[in-house]
C-alpha cells in the first residue's frame, strides 16, 4: 500500500496510525464500507464535541460513486440497444448536416447529443414512464441542444416522418420541426422548454416541489413519478441552474433527478480547464443536501482500477485537470499513454501491455450503458433527497477529427464527406460508399418497421406506458368559474371607503377562494411580500405550504392573522426569490398539462421586479403555455412614493405586451380589477385557453365608483367611456381625455379644471389595456390589407372615438410609448403624456409634477392641443401655464 507509506512518511506516530488504518480495513473486509463509514462518522462527531475543528470535505475520490460489485445490472439487450443508439446518432447527425448543406444557414448542433446519447437511450429504454391509466408519467427536461437526437428516436418509433426530419428548423410552412424543445410550436410533443440555459434546472426544481404540493393537498395520489432534468456542465455557470438546489435538498424532493452531462466543455472551450468541474459540482450539490452519483469511468477502466492497490491511479485521476482530460480524448491513445499514464512508473506499467488503440478505447462513464443504468437505478430508488448524476462524457463523441473533444466542437454544424464516412464506420451504419456518393444529401437510415431494432424500441416504450416526449394539451376536466354576479358587491361604489386596487384584487381572490368548485384550484404565490400586499390574512385562512408541517409555535400565534405553516397549506411562500416564485407560478400554471390537474396561480410582486428581472422566464412560461395571473403590485412610476429609482416601474407593460399570449391590464378602479380577474379565470380554468394575464395594481388608496352599465366588455377589450360630457353645444370646446391606472384619476381631475377655468368640456375614457387596443388595431389593419375587396373594418379605438369632437390626450404612469402605441387608430390629433426617465423618491404629487403627468399638465396639454387646432390661442396656453404654475424652464425629466 504505497499510499499508506506516503501517509505515514511525516506522521508523528506511524505505528498508531497504521494500527487504526488496519483496524478500519478489517471492518471493511468483514462488515463492508457502510459499517466503516458509520464508525468514522461517530468518531468525527466525538472529535468535534471535544472542541476540534474538523472541516467538512464535500468531495470524494475521482472515481465512480457506485463500485462495480454494487451496480444494478441492466435487463436490456445490450447489442440491440447499441445498434439502436448508433442509428439514432446517425440520423441526428444527418438531420443537422442536411439542414446546413441547404441554403439559409439554419444552424443546429451535433456535439451535445453525441456526448449524451447513452444518457438518453438508457432512460428511454428502461426508466421514463409515459402518462397512462396506470401511471401519471415522468416529466422530462431535455437539454435543448440535444433535440436532434430526440427527434431521431421518434423517427424510428414512427412518430416523426422523414419529411419532418428533412425540414428540421424549417417551420414556417408547417412541415418542419422546431430547433429546440418548444411546447408552443409542438404542443403535442415537447413537455418543457429548456434551451434558454439555466431556466430548465430552475423550473424542474419547482415542478418537483409542486408535485409534492399537489400530493400533500390531496389533489393527486402519491406516486413514484420523477422529474428528470438534463443539463450541461457549462450550463451550471448560470446562476439559475444552481440557485434553487438548496430548496430541493431542504424539502427532500426525492422525485427530482438532475443528470449533468459533464463533457468538460462549454461552447467556446473547457468548463474548468484548470480545475475539475465534476468535483466542484459534487461539493455544491452535496452541500445542498443532494445525493450525488458520479459516473466517471466506463467498464474498460474497471480492471485497471482493480489493479490499483496502491492508489496511484486514483491519485493521478485526482491530480489531472479537465483541460488535460480533454487533450487525452482529442489526441488519442499514444498521447494518453505518454502524458497521462506516463506520469508515474506504476501507472505506465499498468498499460504496458495495452495498445494505443486499447488506451483510446478506455471509455468514460457517460458512454457506458451499464454504468448509466446502475446510476439511474440508484437514483430512482433514493428516498428523502434529490439526486444528481454527474456523468463524464466526451463532447462530439463519434465525430472523430471533425470535432471530438475539440474547442470548436459545439459550433460544428457541417461535416465533409470523409467525416461522414468515418462517422458511419464508427457506428457501423449499413450505408455504402456508393449510396453516400449518389445521394444529394446525407441519407437518413431506418432499418424497417419489422426490424429487431424498431420492434425492441417499441416494446420497451410499451412496457413504460407509451411514447415520450408527449404533452397533454388540455386537462380532462374543466371547472366552472363563478359568474360576474357572484362578485357583485365589488362592482358597486365604495362610498366614502378608500382602498387600493391591490385590495380589490385581494377581495376578488377571497371570494373566488370560497367557491367550492374553483377555490381549491387557486394557488396564491408570494416572494416574501404578502404583508406588503395585504395578503397576510391568507396565512390563517388557507395556510402556507410547508412539506413537513409547522414544527414551532409562531411568534404571533396569539394574533388573528398569525404565520401558519401547514403540510396542506395553499399559499406558496417562496422567500426572497423572484425567479423562484415565477418558476413556481409556471409549475402551477402548467399543472393542467403535466398532471391533468388544472390549477390557477396568482403571483403578486413589486412590478419593477417582474418582467424586467425575470423576463426570460416569462417567455419560457409563454412557450410552455402557462395559465395564471401575474400581479404587478406597487406599479407605475409615481404611485410608489418614497421608494426611488429601482422600485418605480414605468415600462413593465411594454415588456408584457411583447409576449404574444400575455394579456396585460392597468386598471384604475376596483370593478375593473374584478371584471378582468373573473374574465381571466373563466378563460383559463373553464375555457382552457393557453394565455396568461398581467395585471398592475397600486397601493394608493382612493374611493371607487360603481361600474357603468355595459362597461365589462370594454374593460376586457381595453377601453370604455367612463364619463360622457353629452352632446356638444354649439361653439363648445371639447376634448377626449384618456388614461389608465392611477393617472386616470388625474385626467378626471383635469376635466374639472378645464371646465372650471376654460369652459372646455371633456369626455373621459378609461383604457385598462393599451396593449390589447394595439393588438386589435394591428389585427384590423392586417385584415384590411389582405382583403382589399371587402368593406374595410375599423379598429375598436376608431369605432369608439369616431364622431367625437376635439383632440385626444392620453396620460398614464408609464413611459409615453405605452399609450402612444394606438396613435394610428385615434381619428383625431393625439397627445401622449408619460413618465419617461429615471424614477425618484418623493411624494406622489411631487413625482407626478416632476414627470408632467398630473392634472395640471394634462389640462395644459389639452389647451395646447386645442390651440394647435386653432380653436384656442397661444395666450390661452400661456394663461394655463401661469394658472397651473408650470415652469417652462423646468428640466426635461427624461434628461440624465
Amino acid at each position: 500500500m504505497n499510499w499508506l507509506n506516503d501517509v505515514l512518511h511525516n506522521d508523528p506516530d506511524p505505528v498508531e496510525t497504521r494500527e487504526w488504518i488496519e483496524s478500519l480495513k478489517a471492518v471493511i473486509d468483514r462488515d463492508g464500507p457502510e459499517r466503516a463509514h458509520a464508525l468514522l462518522e461517530d468518531m468525527v462527531e466525538l472529535t468535534r464535541r471535544s472542541g476540534a475543528f474538523l472541516p467538512f470535505s464535500p468531495t470524494t475520490e475521482y472515481v465512480n460513486t457506485i463500485p462495480p460489485h454494487q451496480e444494478a445490472k441492466s435487463p436490456g439487450n445490450a447489442e440491440l440497444e447499441w445498434r439502436i443508439r448508433s442509428i439514432i446518432r446517425w440520423n441526428a447527425m444527418a438531420m443537422v448536416v442536411r439542414a446546413n448543406r441547404k441554403p439559409g444557414d439554419l444552424g443546429g448542433h451535433i456535439a451535445s447529443f453525441a456526448s449524451a446519447a447513452t444518457l438518453y437511450d438508457v432512460g428511454f429504454n428502461h426508466f421514463w414512464r409515459a402518462p397512462s391509466d396506470h401511471h401519471p408519467g415522468d416529466l422530462l427536461y431535455i437539454q435543448g441542444h440535444s433535440a436532434p437526437g430526440i427527434y431521431a428516436r421518434s423517427f424510428l418509433e414512427g412518430r416523426i416522418s422523414e419529411s419532418q426530419l428533412d425540414n428540421f428548423r424549417m417551420e414556417v410552412d408547417g412541415r418542419g420541426i422546431s430547433s429546440y424543445p418548444h411546447p408552443w410550436l409542438m404542443p403535442d410533443y415537447w413537455q418543457t422548454p429548456t434551451v434558454s440555459m439555466g431556466l430548465g434546472p430552475l423550473a424542474a426544481i419547482y415542478q418537483a416541489q409542486f408535485m409534492k404540493y399537489l400530493e400533500h393537498r390531496g389533489l393527486i395520489e402519491p406516486s413514484d413519478r420523477k422529474v428528470w432534468c438534463f443539463l450541461g456542465d457549462g450550463e451550471t455557470d448560470e446562476p439559475e441552474s444552481l440557485g434553487a438546489i438548496a430548496l430541493a435538498g431542504r424539502e427532500g424532493l426525492d422525485n427530482l433527478i438532475f443528470v449533468v452531462n459533464c463533457n468538460l466543455q462549454r461552447l467556446d472551450g473547457p468548463v474548468r480547464g484548470n480545475g475539475k468541474i465534476i468535483q466542484e459540482l459534487e461539493g455544491v450539490f452535496r452541500g445542498g443536501g443532494w445525493n450525488v452519483i458520479k459516473v466517471l469511468w466506463g467498464s474498460y477502466w474497471d480492471p485497471l482500477l482493480a489493479k490499483d492497490t496502491d492508489g496511484v491511479l486514483r491519485k493521478l485521476m485526482m491530480e489531472t485537470v479537465d483541460g488535460e482530460y480533454q487533450n487525452c480524448k482529442a489526441f488519442g491513445g499514444a498521447y494518453t499513454r505518454e502524458h497521462f499514464f506516463g506520469k508515474y512508473p506504476e501507472t505506465r506499467a499498468m498499460v504496458a501491455n495495452m495498445s494505443d488503440e486499447d488506451i483510446w478505447r478506455l471509455n468514460r462513464g457517460g458512454h457506458d450503458p451499464h454504468k448509466v443504468y446502475a446510476a439511474y437505478h440508484a437514483a430512482v430508488n433514493t428516498k428523502g433527497m434529490p439526486t444528481v448524476i454527474l456523468a463524464k462524457t466526451v463532447k462530439g463523441y463519434g465525430m472523430g477529427s471533425a470535432g471530438e473533444s475539440l474547442n470548436p466542437t459545439h459550433q460544428t454544424k457541417k461535416l465533409d464527406d470523409d467525416a461522414v464516412r468515418a462517422f458511419r464506420d464508427r457506428f457501423n451504419i449499413p450505408i455504402s460508399d456508393k449510396q453516400l456518393a449518389e445521394a444529394e444529401q446525407v441519407p437518413f437510415y431506418h432499418p424497417g418497421e419489422d426490424s429487431p431494432e424498431v420492434q425492441y424500441l417499441k416494446e420497451r416504450r410499451a412496457a413504460l406506458g407509451g411514447y415520450l416526449p408527449q404533452r397533454r394539451r388540455k386537462a380532462s376536466k374543466s371547472f366552472a368559474v363563478p359568474g360576474l354576479d357572484k362578485f357583485e358587491r365589488l362592482l358597486k361604489s365604495s362610498g366614502d371607503r378608500a382602498y387600493s386596487t391591490t385590495m380589490a384584487f385581494v377581495q376578488t381572490l377571497n371570494i373566488a377562494l370560497r367557491d367550492k368548485e374553483i377555490g381549491p384550484r387557486l394557488v396564491p404565490i408570494v416572494a416574501d411580500e404578502a404583508r406588503t400586499f395585504g395578503m397576510e390574512g391568507l396565512f390563517r385562512q388557507i395556510g402556507i405550504y410547508a412539506p413537513f408541517g409547522q414544527k414551532y409555535k409562531p411568534v404571533d400565534a396569539d394574533q388573528l392573522m398569525y404565520y401558519r405553516e401547514d403540510q396542506s397549506g395553499q399559499v406558496l411562500q417562496q422567500g426572497i426569490s423572484e425567479p423562484g416564485a415565477i418558476a413556481s407560478w409556471m409549475a402551477a400554471g402548467t399543472s393542467y398539462s403535466v398532471s391533468d390537474v388544472p390549477m390557477l396561480p396568482f403571483y403578486i410582486y413589486y412590478s419593477m421586479f417582474g418582467f424586467q428581472r425575470v423576463g426570460d422566464i416569462a417567455w419560457q412560461a409563454a412557450d410552455m403555455r402557462t395559465r395564471g395571473f401575474l400581479l404587478g403590485g406597487t406599479s407605475g412610476r409615481t404611485t410608489l412614493n418614497g421608494e426611488g429609482l429601482q422600485h418605480e416601474d414605468g415600462h413593465s407593460h411594454l415588456l408584457a405586451g411583447a409576449i404574444p399570449n400575455c394579456r396585460s391590464y392597468d386598471p384604475t378602479f376596483g370593478y375593473e380589477v374584478t371584471v378582468i380577474m373573473q374574465h381571466g379565470m373563466k378563460a383559463m380554468l373553464e375555457d382552457q385557453i393557453d394565455e396568461y394575464y398581467y395585471v398592475t395594481l397600486m397601493n394608493e388608496n382612493y374611493t371607487h365608483p360603481e361600474m357603468p352599465e355595459g362597461a365589462a366588455e370594454g374593460i376586457i377589450k381595453g377601453m370604455y367611456l367612463l364619463k360622457d360630457a353629452g352632446k356638444p353645444k354649439k361653439g363648445e370646446l371639447r376634448v377626449q381625455l384618456m388614461g389608465s391606472g392611477t393617472i386616470l384619476r388625474e385626467a378626471i381631475a383635469a376635466a374639472e379644471l378645464l371646465d372650471k377655468d376654460f369652459g372646455v368640456t371633456a369626455d373621459i375614457w378609461s383604457c385598462p389595456s393599451f396593449n390589447e387596443l394595439r393588438k386589435e388595431g394591428f389585427a384590423t389593419e392586417r385584415w384590411n390589407r389582405l382583403h382589399p375587396e371587402e368593406t374595410p373594418r375599423k379598429p375598436y379605438v376608431t369605432q369608439l372615438l369616431e364622431g367625437r369632437q376635439g383632440p385626444a390626450i392620453a396620460a398614464t404612469d408609464y413611459v409615453r410609448v405605452f399609450a402612444d402605441q394606438i396613435r394610428g387608430f385615434v381619428p383625431m390629433s393625439y397627445t401622449v403624456l408619460g413618465t419617461d426617465g429615471f424614477g425618484r423618491s418623493d411624494t406622489r404629487a411631487n413625482l407626478r409634477r416632476f414627470f408632467e403627468v398630473d392634472r395640471y399638465y394634462i389640462a395644459h396639454a389639452a389647451i395646447a392641443a386645442l390651440a394647435k387646432e386653432g380653436k384656442m390661442t397661444g395666450k390661452d396656453v400661456a394663461r394655463a401655464i401661469k394658472l397651473y404654475k408650470i415652469d417652462p424652464e423646468k428640466a426635461n425629466p427624461v434628461g440624465v
